[in-house]
């Protein structure tokens, strides 16, 4: 097993060095390269990739704006050469930040991380395959999967690489990405408000200013960039 890995970087010394360290890495398989964050749009539109290596500052899109564009997203390891831009690129999600100029050791451990999130996302769809259900979700957590009602799940918080799937008071820690469930969890009955959380509309039961209140009375903190999507909330009943 291999992942299919992507480039994008504007820099021809920097493709020379990935290049070089994933030679030594048997399970990553370099299929292309992009020296824009632009290129990369047709490039992913036309090929499967797994994996890919981004640069941030980069001309006319920088890597950062260029993840915040894409619908499905591969596992992300940001190589840049500067440090101010780590905590924004952990709170979209990336698997593994690399400051250039990085050794062999340091993108090996990116490179298993990857793997690690890749086999589980793969482990997590052959489980589900055969589940009739649609009312259901398989978690993986504490090396086992087990099965959630949805209309028992009542909102999922992002945690680092990991992310809360919450029962009432009650959660499951699962190593996935809050992304990787709004694309699979349904959108009737499920909202993003936040770019840490992800409510079941069934328990809501009112907002109060920037804040929406659950049915267990926890409180749900609404995102600024979220908020026009909050009046579909409007429609639930209390």
């Amino acid at each position: 097993m291999s992942l299919r890995c992507l480039i994008i970087d504007d820099e021809p010394l920097a493709h020379e060095v990935i290049l070089t360290h994933l030679g030594d890495i048997p399970f990553l398989e370099v299929v292309g390269q992009c020296y824009r964050a632009t290129d990369a749009f047709d490039f992913l539109s036309k090929n499967e990739i797994d994996l890919v290596f981004l640069d941030i500052r980069m001309p006319k899109l920088s890597g950062l704006d260029f993840i915040k564009t894409l619908k499905r997203k591969p596992i992300i390891i940001i190589t840049s050469a500067f440090e101010e831009y780590a905590l924004e690129s952990f709170d979209l999600d990336v698997c593994d930040y690399l400051l250039k100029p990085f050794r062999f050791d340091r993108l090996l451990k990116a490179a298993n991380r990857a793997l690690e999130i890749y086999q589980l996302k793969n482990q997590t769809k052959q489980f589900q395959i055969g589940q009739t259900e649609e009312d259901h979700i398989a978690i993986k957590a504490d090396k086992r999967h087990i099965i959630v009602k949805l209309n028992e799940l009542y909102y999922l918080e992002s945690l680092g690489n990991y992310v809360k799937v919450w029962k009432d008071k009650e959660f499951l820690l699962t190593q996935r990405t809050l992304t990787s469930f709004e694309s699979q969890l349904p959108k009737e009955l499920f909202i993003r408000v936040h770019k840490s959380y992800i409510v079941n509309k069934k328990f809501v039961h009112y907002l109060e200013g920037n804040m929406i209140i659950l049915k267990n009375s926890t409180q749900i903190p609404i995102g600024k960039n979220f908020k026009p999507t909050i009046k579909q909330l409007l429609d639930i009943d209390n």
